[in-house]
């Protein structure tokens, strides 16, 4: 059996992270890892993280299956956090998932199980497990055009017009805030535009909502998210709880279903099937520490806080970036980075110019020159920006 097994393509962001680790140079600069680090090149522990271990180790007391759909104090505190009051809760169902990945890929076998000939279309560029997904599953696909590579903003004449072409019961996937890979996004009227058209297209949109907190603030990164909760009667939220709370490897996240109050229970038992069929009881630790956070008023400010820090530390990589960039280049050609928002940025490099930066100086970034601002430092923003120069 297993010798008709075909190699299957290497993850291009996992290549790159064993390129890096095996690259001896002193100072190599990793760019391309999808995770937080501080200025020392940390993923650390949030403070209000290691307070709630530290309080559920004193008080758990067992180790027993939660339920099928999760903690349901968990499955209500993310409910809140992200929807605030949009949407009524007898409209709301939702299940704990294994990350943001886990919800995604339970959101389109929901849809394959309802809909299986509906089209779902991607942003173009998306996260590559979007497409990657899709495709294992057999699903129709499509895309609309999203980035506009001279100006390094969201082609937002191309949005509308490819959006156009939607048809009722497609299912469009939307970034909700700190768009990935590009760091460019929607403003507020341009979003009330794509969702009045979606809605007189019969769309079901798919929110994928993976870094609320890391771009304009916990409340302002909801905003988008909410008012396509509030103005489509059926929606799918997909959310990960990886970077705000800093847990990745507890793999913790959240699908949220919303639909008709009459049918919530069908929504909610067939959420619970998909679980049954993928993995049974979800994973525990990770949303009973952010259950806690979110539940605890002095533990919640202090993670609020400590994530206002990243989010402001991020804004201020950019900044400072882009003044560097200027200096170097002696142009305004990558003033864009600092009015991206989120952990990521597309440069506008060349393959070339990528392979140039690896070989030639160290730094690592994904082949479309994608760069994870979180990567980066005082010291080492001065000579990304240096080094770009000499490429470009």
């Amino acid at each position: 059996m297993f010798d008709q097994l075909k190699a299957q393509p290497q993850d291009k962001i996992l290549q790159l992270i064993q390129m890096f680790r095996e690259d001896g140079r002193d100072g190599k600069i990793d760019l391309g890892v999808g995770v937080y680090k501080d200025a020392t090149g940390l993923t650390p522990v949030m403070r209000a993280v290691k307070a709630a271990e530290k309080k559920l180790w004193e008080v758990e007391t067992t180790k027993t299956y939660t339920a099928l759909a999760g903690e349901p104090a968990y499955n209500a505190a993310m409910t809140k956090m992200i929807l605030g009051y949009a949407v009524s809760l007898d409209r709301v169902a939702s299940v704990s998932t294994p990350g943001g990945t886990g919800a995604l890929r339970q959101a389109l076998e929901l849809i394959k199980l309802a809909s299986p000939e509906a089209t779902v279309w991607l942003s173009a560029p998306t996260w590559p497990n979007h497409p990657s997904i899709v495709k294992y599953l057999g699903m129709k696909m499509a895309e609309y055009r999203y980035f506009d590579a001279e100006t390094r903003g969201v082609d937002f004449a191309g949005v509308m017009a490819d959006l156009a072409k939607v048809a009722p019961g497609d299912v469009v996937l939307l970034h909700g805030c700190c768009h990935n890979p590009t760091g460019a996004n929607l403003d507020a009227a341009q979003w009330e535009q794509v969702v009045a058209l979606l809605v007189t297209k019969g769309a079901i949109p798919l929110v994928d909502l993976a870094y609320q907190g890391f771009g304009d603030g916990l409340e302002a990164d909801a905003a988008a998210t909410r008012l396509v909760a509030k103005s489509f009667p059926e929606v799918l939220i997909a959310a990960s709880c990886s970077k705000n709370f800093g847990i990745y490897r507890e793999r913790t996240g959240i699908l949220i279903g919303i639909g008709a109050a009459d049918g919530k229970g069908v929504l909610q038992g067939n959420l619970n099937f998909l679980n049954r069929q993928n993995y049974s009881f979800p994973p525990d630790h990770g949303a009973r520490l952010v259950t806690m956070i979110l539940e605890d008023d002095a533990l919640r400010a202090d993670w609020m806080a400590e994530l206002e820090e990243v989010r402001l530390s991020m804004l201020g990589l950019r900044k400072a970036l882009a003044d560097a960039l200027r200096l170097a280049t002696n142009s305004d050609r990558f003033d864009f980075v600092a009015d991206h928002r989120g952990m990521f940025s597309r440069l506008g490099l060349t393959e070339a110019q990528v392979i140039r930066l690896r070989e030639e100086h160290g730094i690592y970034m994904v082949g479309d020159s994608r760069i994870n601002i979180a990567g980066l430092n005082a010291r080492t923003v001065p000579i990304l920006a240096a080094a770009i120069a000499s490429v470009v």
